[in-house]
């Protein structure tokens, strides 16, 4: 570590990261293999001391291939490092009782360091406050870097690649934060000239159930489909449509990340959509049969039915953010999604789970095409055995419904997620009207409201769909949940 001194009461910021082996089978965690942290000046950002090391896991079998391609890191690597016990008392000095950032760290890093203390029976450090820049910067940053991955937004940046090693990444953290507070802090300077030049599209339309009219105030801004892809991009776009600025200081050379953490500690981050979700850049007014959004590192292709070798179609599994693996559909090596047009609604919205929260689990029923049928009967052969190998013992539900006497009907059902920002639910699926003329409109909510949402979807309209395959395995059941991302209703 280095030689600053420090103050008294803690008050310097902790950057840290963990990266760990990536879990083959049901039942296994995580193991340590590298801490990597830094202690940041909270007024000039600057870094005071550094600490990085190794870690051996009380197994090096636990070091498996798919867990060397993540970060890198071999058994060799790790054979003569220190173990977690080794390094308990300096993890826990360089973190107690200060204030936490990192990346994706509330979900992850923090619950590596809490499980790997209870492992050696010792109490785990605690935070004087948390900042997660994956919540805050989806939050105030928004997505026009694409997805929220440290990746993506480094490249964004241009700041270079990601190395998946502690010390470097949460280096970049830093660096990444400071861009975003940097670029948020010019456009709130000058908001007059950014909204003037905006590019928001005239065509958005706002709903509310009252009159179901375009209205000028409330809700977001939004475009049209044929300018999302640009509109998405624009700098100001993000921070016109929040009703909370980041929190920047006017001294000259300070930014307040403790105001920082106060307004993080103030969010909901409750959400039914995973945060490191990739956005698809699909219009729905395009006639593409396929088309492949590369974000970082990553990939995912938008596919029609019609166009998908079903030869190609298998699954493996991939690390999770919820504490082991899951299973990942992919199509000739990539993840994948479905787009299809004209899918007729056989049943409309249906509210009959609730989340934790009270709120309607919303879904509706349509009638798929047999190649539709055919690509998902694949995928749930793929996922099904590759959950039996991996020791699930619950029970498969079929993604494709074929009720008995009916089997020459079937249906699937799209889900639509919800979202939580600032205690104000929203769908997280984007939705569109199509009129008779062929002018596409973006639809916005005024509130939640599933009956509102119950007048688009009746039996017999037809939507346009872009959705995800996601698997689950919940409560011994498992099967593939299509949720949707992209909806475009067909007006009569």
């Amino acid at each position: 570590m280095g030689s600053l001194p420090l103050s008294d009461d803690r008050s310097e910021i902790v950057f840290f990261d963990v990266e760990t082996t990536v879990p083959t089978r049901p039942g296994q965690g995580f193991a340590i293999l590298e801490f990597g942290a830094i202690l940041v000046c909270p007024r000039k950002l600057t870094e005071l001391r550094n600490y990085s090391t190794l870690v051996r896991p009380s197994e090096l079998s636990l070091i498996t291939p798919l867990s060397e391609r993540c970060n890198g890191i071999n058994a060799e690597a790790v054979s003569n490092a220190p173990t977690f016990v080794d390094i308990a008392h300096s993890v826990y000095d360089l973190l107690h009782g200060r204030i936490w950032a990192g990346h994706n760290i509330i979900r992850f890093d923090c619950v590596r360091i809490r499980d790997a203390f209870a492992a050696i029976k010792q109490p785990p450090p605690e935070p004087k406050g948390l900042i997660d820049s994956l919540v805050l910067l989806t939050q105030k940053f928004g997505r026009r870097a694409g997805n929220m991955k440290m990746a993506t937004l480094a490249t964004y940046f241009g700041l270079g690649q990601q190395t998946h090693r502690s010390l470097d990444d949460v280096r970049m953290n830093l660096e990444v934060l400071k861009y975003c507070a940097t670029v948020l802090f010019l456009e709130s300077s000058l908001p007059d000239i950014f909204t003037e030049n905006c590019w928001v599209s005239p065509n958005a339309v706002t709903r509310s159930r009252s009159n179901g009219k375009s209205r000028p105030e409330g809700g977001l801004l939004v475009s049209s489909p044929e300018t999302e892809t640009q509109d998405k991009n624009h700098p100001i776009l993000s921070l016109a449509t929040s009703s909370t600025e980041i929190a920047v200081s006017n001294a000259a050379d300070t930014f307040s990340f403790r105001e920082l953490q106060n307004e993080i500690n103030r969010e909901s981050i409750r959400t039914d959509v995973a945060m490191d979700d990739k956005s698809i850049q699909y219009s729905p007014g395009s006639a593409a049969s396929s088309s492949v959004h590369q974000a970082g590192s990553s990939s995912i292709a938008v596919l029609e039915p019609d166009f998908l070798s079903i030869s190609s179609i298998d699954a493996s599994l991939v690390p999770s953010y919820y504490g082991s693996q899951r299973i990942e559909l992919h199509h000739e090596g990539f993840p994948f999604q479905l787009h299809c047009s004209g899918l007729k609604v056989r049943f409309g919205i249906n509210t009959k789970f609730v989340d934790s929260a009270g709120r309607p689990r919303l879904n509706f029923v349509v009638d798929p095409s047999p190649s539709l049928c055919n690509v998902l009967d694949a995928c749930d052969n793929v996922a099904r055995k590759l959950s039996s190998e991996s020791g699930s013992s619950s029970d498969w539900r079929p993604v494709v419904i074929r009720k008995e006497g009916f089997f020459n009907y079937p249906t699937i059902r799209l889900h639509i997620p919800t979202a939580v920002c600032e205690e104000i639910a929203i769908y997280a699926t984007e939705i569109y009207q199509k009129e008779s003329s062929g002018s596409v409109q973006r639809l916005l909510f005024s509130k939640f409201d599933a009956a509102e949402l119950d007048s688009l979807f009746k039996p017999g309209t037809f939507v346009d769909a872009a959705f995800s395959l996601d698997l689950y395995d919940y409560h011994q059941n498992a099967g593939i949940k299509l949720v949707a991302k992209k909806l475009t209703i067909h007006c009569n």
